[in-house]
């Protein structure tokens, strides 16, 4: 014979004031452990989503960040001579060989710089990537100092709006465009014409090289070729996969410090519920000595005081979902550790979240209400209606 759950949910609603501070406080422990994987997620999603399954990126073998690696033009020939490389509507090989420096701009309304990436790209650039779309403007000219920049850095950094000007590489250039690049990496970007960065910058070289294969299935055998060539010091990646890794240092610190964090207040939390829970018992006693009167036995008295601590853990963890849920609506800049550029994310709730979350609720409230359930179940009849 069970302890209707009714009747457990109504011992919550009969300590409306008690239930709902032991609840804010597990909401408060859910609302940081959601908000750090909703983060993680975010960050994972900004950098995967930057780049193309179906594009391969060529950077100096053992550098970790395209401004750390170096292409020289001998070499960049090369590769774009591959054979399995596939050709354009106009018979043009699919490949954009590009420059990536750093540069230091002004955030608008403070005078903190921050480190900016400025991506050189030749006219397949922006073919290569689909997602990437102009929202206002043009395309610059090649040839000319002009360049786009991307929507997190026209909105974040003085002087990077459409018809603003930024002078960097002993050189004026002027904001001709704004693009769009689906909340990807690409939007902490400026983007420019790669031989005339090249000059500005004096650079002999490309910073990597984007391309698309004719077949996709093809990409294990042109990484061999390229790898395995004594004429070429380069490592060859999907783009998508190259993007992920530069998220894992960052994804790690975040992770490492969001769990450490969690573990901190749920220790408080669950503390907390059991003071709650065992506060429920002493002023239950004649209670618990009924139901065991009435033929209860002591593991239907167990179930049902770890179901009022797990269902005041939820309650609690839906309140902290509720407001975690908002994040969404809010865009944040981090450094990135393999750049050390800024890159601007947002947090992104799913399913597999909310489900952790609620998981992690249930825990805190199994924990918490536990000690305090086996007091109950051990309570003798007599000693119990005898004490009410």
């Amino acid at each position: 014979m069970r302890i209707p759950l009714s009747y457990i949910a109504r011992n919550l609603w009969a300590r409306r004031l008690t239930t709902a501070l032991t609840a804010s406080g597990l909401a408060l422990v859910v609302f940081v452990f959601a908000t750090v994987l909703m983060l993680d997620e975010g960050l994972r999603t900004t950098l995967v989503t930057t780049g193309e399954y179906d594009n391969v990126i060529l950077i100096r073998r053992s550098a970790e960040s395209e401004v750390q690696s170096g292409v020289d033009r001998v070499q960049a020939n090369i590769a774009s001579s591959h054979p399995a490389i596939a050709l354009g509507a106009d018979g043009q090989r699919m490949v954009s060989k590009e420059t990536v420096v750093l540069i230091s701009l002004r955030k608008r309304g403070s005078d903190k710089p921050s480190n900016v990436v400025i991506r050189g790209i030749d006219q397949r650039g922006l073919v290569l990537r689909p997602q990437v779309k102009l929202s206002a403007g043009r395309m610059f000219r090649p040839g000319a100092s002009e360049i786009v920049a991307g929507a997190s850095i026209a909105k974040r950094f003085a002087g990077a709006g459409i018809g603003e000007k930024l002078r960097f590489g002993q050189r004026e250039w002027t904001v001709v465009g704004l693009f769009d690049a689906g909340n990807s990496g690409f939007d902490s970007e400026i983007w420019g014409d790669a031989d005339q960065l090249m000059q500005a910058f004096r650079r002999n070289g490309y910073s990597s090289m984007v391309l698309r294969l004719a077949d996709s299935t093809l990409f294990e055998r042109f990484k061999q070729d390229m790898e395995s060539d004594q004429r070429l010091t380069l490592e060859a990646k999907r783009e998508q996969t190259f993007y992920s890794d530069q998220s894992r240092a960052l994804s790690t610190f975040i992770s490492i410090l969001g769990l450490t964090l969690s573990i901190i207040f749920s220790i408080g939390a669950m503390i907390g519920a059991a003071i709650t829970m065992y506060a429920s018992v002493a002023n239950r006693t004649g209670e618990i000595g009924t139901l065991r009167a009435l033929g209860y036995q002591r593991r239907n008295i167990l179930a049902a005081f770890l179901a009022e601590s797990m269902l005041l853990a939820v309650a609690g963890g839906a309140v902290g979902l509720g407001f975690a849920s908002f994040m969404q609506f809010l865009s944040f800049s981090t450094t990135n550790f393999q750049s050390f550029s800024e890159l601007a994310f947002g947090f992104r709730l799913n399913a597999a979240i909310v489900a952790k979350t609620l998981l992690f609720s249930l825990v805190m409230g199994f924990i918490g209400g536990f000690l305090p359930a086996v007091r109950a179940a051990r309570m003798k009849i007599v000693d119990a209606l005898r004490a009410a």
